[in-house]
């Protein structure tokens, strides 16, 4: 449990910004945080989806779709899959995920759980799919999301012809987490303190302020040279209307899978699982568990948690020879 305090005070998650959350302040309309056409799904298990296509000028209709997930955080959105949606968009279509309680897809006050979550990766996969004549997708998740692909990819493993995990969340070096199915690590009291509205106005507008938001994300990338255009964007995206119902359940473990490894465990389709070296985010040890499987590859980046901002390069050249199918 110490950890996931740790994890909700550090800079990818930005979690604990998310304990309270009340009267929204006036903001501009949040823009959109990638390239591309917007496109929306009402899904009966997820409610509404936003999500961005964008693709080479030539159509490429025989370019396998790509789908990118971005974290879970107070500041969550696919902003954070920026620098991957903009530079495989030149080659195959891209499709960048707002998940549910983030960004602009639907942020109502209801229950958010990893079911929520996977249903929300389904929808929109199967959407995608039938976009493109029902082929399998690559997909991308960072951090927390890896849970709710990894999911998705267990349950439909057709759906997915790769998959590849960005700081994934489940490769501490404690135990593995071999709970019951659809468990999860956190427990309702605390969801219940932290929902608490009594402390919900001020708390929050401190803990979002500016130089708030800064020193989390300095604390993900274990350095000052944070990316100053996603730190504007979470400004932004921080403030807007139901801002605080889905990190809520974050802070409060409730969006922990206690079944992930046994998740990973049943994974078949080629995974690459990459992560830095700095910041708040950097106990991997759990990879020792998956690396005599041969459909895994891993690399490790001189980064924090976002490899794709402070090495775009050397971070898109390997993606894409994973891709490719070329071995490590």
């Amino acid at each position: 449990m110490r950890k996931l305090f740790l994890l909700a005070g550090a800079g990818l998650l930005l979690g604990i910004s998310a304990c309270t959350s009340g009267a929204v302040k006036p903001v501009p309309a949040l823009p959109q945080p990638v390239s591309g056409e917007r496109l929306e799904l009402v899904s009966p298990e997820a409610g509404v989806l936003s999500y961005y296509v964008a693709g080479p000028d030539n159509g490429a209709a025989d370019a396998r779709p790509l789908l990118l997930i971005h974290s879970v955080n107070a500041a969550g959105s696919a902003y954070e899959m920026l620098p991957i949606h903009e530079h495989f968009r030149a080659t195959r279509p891209v499709y960048s995920l707002d998940l549910p309680g983030f960004g602009l897809s639907e942020r109502s006050d209801r229950v958010y759980t990893p079911r929520l979550m996977t249903d929300a990766v389904l929808a929109v996969t199967q959407a995608i799919r039938a976009r493109h004549g029902g082929v399998a997708i690559d997909a991308l998740a960072l951090s927390l999301s890896a849970e709710f692909l990894a999911r998705a990819a267990s349950e439909q493993p057709e759906a997915y012809a790769s998959l590849a995990l960005v700081s994934p969340t489940g490769f501490s070096g404690r135990k593995p987490r071999h709970g019951e199915p659809g468990s999860v690590v956190g427990q309702s009291w605390l969801y219940r303190t932290l929902s608490w509205s009594a402390w919900d106005d001020g708390l929050y507008g401190l803990l979002t302020r500016p130089g708030t938001i800064r020193y989390f994300l300095e604390r993900t990338w274990g350095s000052k040279a944070i990316d100053e255009g996603l730190w504007a964007y979470d400004q932004l995206t921080t403030q807007a209307a139901g801002a605080k119902h889905a990190p809520l359940y974050f802070v409060s473990a409730m969006l922990f899978s206690k079944d992930i490894n046994t998740l990973y465990d049943r994974l078949r389709q080629p995974v690459w699982m990459s992560h830095g070296i700095r910041g708040d985010f950097v106990d991997y040890r759990g990879t020792a568990w998956y690396a005599d499987r041969p459909n895994w590859q891993f690399t490790e980046f001189p980064t924090g948690a976002l490899p794709q901002f402070e090495v775009p390069e050397q971070f898109l050249a390997a993606y894409a020879r994973f891709l490719s199918g070329e071995q490590p």
